[in-house]
């Protein structure tokens, strides 16, 4: 049998103890790991990219800031251009809530925008899930024409929807739909943008998850309400979002609807201080800070759910 040519020895294995005493470095590792740094043209850009954000974001907040300076000044400052007050006073605030019925328009906001936020919640989602998961016929056609109404604008639907109101529903429903809340929440139970919303992101769940709930013997509605619907929290968060802001800062409808002074909301009531021969500059702008004030919290809260909810309903169509 013909020699077999010799291996290289193999070094013996070193206890870790002994190979930390003598300092010996392994073979084939590196005496010292080169990350390398940022060049220096990396580092130019960086700085470039960060203040022209801090410039953009500088520029959005002046409005704001431009309101909430405004709010702290006196009527009679008002009418020079000053940035920063000579006379910081929380008078306006005072007069909104004391001269005015900020209170009671504040209320009736809150109860429009729960009721249409929650009533676009529930109605979105189910119609959501019907045309993401269920087959019937006309669902594609269905679904497009539903879509088409996003481009009729209010305008041009206002003699139609309140002659329904006004002359039809009443004679079926034996209720007063102008002035009423009920009229307002019945135009507004869900939109096209919370349906396409849900029914994008419910496309991003997998089916996996539904066809074991089946398995188990779930109806439809089971695996909605038990599945799929705790899965599309982000949606959720941005319908909710969405729909609770359009509502809080809407003024066409709550004008042609709410007729009455008691059922006006913040809009209407903003509205007010602006007067034939004056404007009371001081109380609109702290009615406005106020006003903002519910929709930032609202935001701050959701915020992660609303990016991840709009981010997915675009994945897949």
């Amino acid at each position: 049998m013909a020699d077999r040519p010799e291996l290289p020895s193999v070094p013996p294995l070193v206890a870790v103890e002994e190979l930390a005493s003598t300092g010996d470095v392994a073979l084939g590792v590196p005496e010292r790991a080169h990350i390398p740094g940022r060049g220096r043209v990396e580092r130019v850009r960086t700085v470039l990219v960060y203040l022209v954000l801090t410039l953009i974001a500088f520029l959005f907040a002046v409005p704001f800031l431009w309101s909430v300076l405004t709010s702290l000044k006196p009527i009679s400052e008002t009418i020079s251009f000053t940035f920063l007050p000579k006379t910081w006073t929380v008078s306006a605030y005072h007069s909104v809530f004391t001269e005015f019925s900020f209170g009671r328009y504040t209320l009736n906001s809150f109860i429009v925008a729960a009721a249409v936020t929650v009533s676009n919640v529930f109605l979105a989602s189910l119609g959501g899930y019907a045309f993401a998961r269920l087959r019937f016929p006309g669902r594609e056609p269905l679904f497009f024409l539903v879509l088409g109404t996003l481009m009729i604008p209010d305008e041009l639907r206002l003699v139609p929807v309140y002659q329904l109101l006004v002359n039809v529903l009443p004679k079926y429903l034996h209720v007063t739909l102008v002035p009423s809340r009920l009229g307002f929440i019945l135009i507004n139970l869900v939109s096209a943008t919370s349906l396409f919303l849900m029914r994008q992101y419910f496309l991003t769940i997998p089916r996996d998850l539904e066809e074991a709930a089946k398995l188990d013997g779930a109806s439809y509605f089971k695996t909605f309400w038990r599945v799929m619907l705790p899965l599309a929290g982000p949606a959720v968060a941005a319908v909710t979002i969405l729909t609770f802001q359009g509502t809080w800062n809407g003024l066409f409808w709550p004008l042609i609807i709410f007729q009455d002074s008691s059922l006006w909301t913040l809009p209407i009531g903003i509205a007010e201080f602006h007067q034939v021969y004056t404007t009371l500059w001081p109380q609109l702008m702290a009615a406005s800070v106020v006003a903002l004030l519910p929709i930032v919290a609202l935001y701050v809260f959701f915020q992660r759910y609303f990016v991840a909810g709009v981010a997915a309903a675009g994945v897949k169509g």
